[in-house]
């Protein structure tokens, strides 16, 4: 994702068409997936919410408007021409602010973002499992997280095809509840799963402070 290419038909081409490809003919738009990131975060005026691998910040800019002026929305990712973009397509004072840093361990002090957003890149990072770590130390109590990535198939002869193209694409291929139960050892309540195609929308919610 380093080419200037890339960042000016993400939005409009690049990222519908492979959603459409994986998650199959009746699975979510991308204006869909938006819509349910914002109701699975559940996001109000004044939190803080992070995008990570946040691309061209069309969920970035999302998250602005569902936190108002009184919150921020933080986009970040590690491509430069991404975010060079994001900032281009943000209007200013828009509560959206865009960051280059490490999807898989982002630098915030623990406890202090209120929710956390990665879709579409979680099975492309060689460390998942330390990013899903990452994740649910920067959260606050009661803060949440919401995730699309891949879902190998259940039926055995599609888990083949499944597996081989993850590996053809360099790409994990999380079974279906694999995530959950990720998020379920991290601490994580109220796991919610969606799977459309080869993809799966999960989200959770960490416990309330006592």
């Amino acid at each position: 994702m380093r080419t200037t290419l890339l960042p000016q038909v993400y939005e409009h081409y690049w990222r519908p068409a492979f959603g459409r490809l994986f998650k199959g003919p009746f699975g979510p738009s991308m204006a869909d997936e938006i819509r349910l990131a914002v109701e699975l975060l559940a996001l109000r005026p004044g939190q803080l919410a992070l995008d990570v691998a946040c691309g061209t910040g069309r969920f970035t800019r999302a998250f602005g408007q569902a936190v108002g002026a009184e919150g921020l929305a933080i986009g970040l990712d590690g491509a430069p021409a991404m975010l060079t973009r994001a900032v281009a397509e943000t209007p200013v004072a828009a509560g959206v602010a865009y960051l280059r840093a490490d999807a898989v361990e982002p630098p915030f002090p623990p406890s202090t973002v209120d929710a956390v957003c990665c879709f579409a890149a979680l099975h492309m990072f060689a460390e998942p499992e330390r990013a899903l770590d990452s994740f649910a130390r920067i959260l606050r109590p009661g803060g949440r997280v919401v995730l699309l990535t891949s879902a190998r198939r259940d039926w055995q002869p599609a888990r083949i095809v499944d597996t081989a193209g993850g590996i053809l694409s360099g790409q994990r291929m999380f079974d279906r509840g694999e995530i959950a139960a990720a998020l379920r050892a991290r601490g994580f309540v109220v796991i919610t799963e969606r799977f459309s195609g080869v993809t799966q929308i999960v989200a959770g919610k960490l416990p309330e402070a006592n």
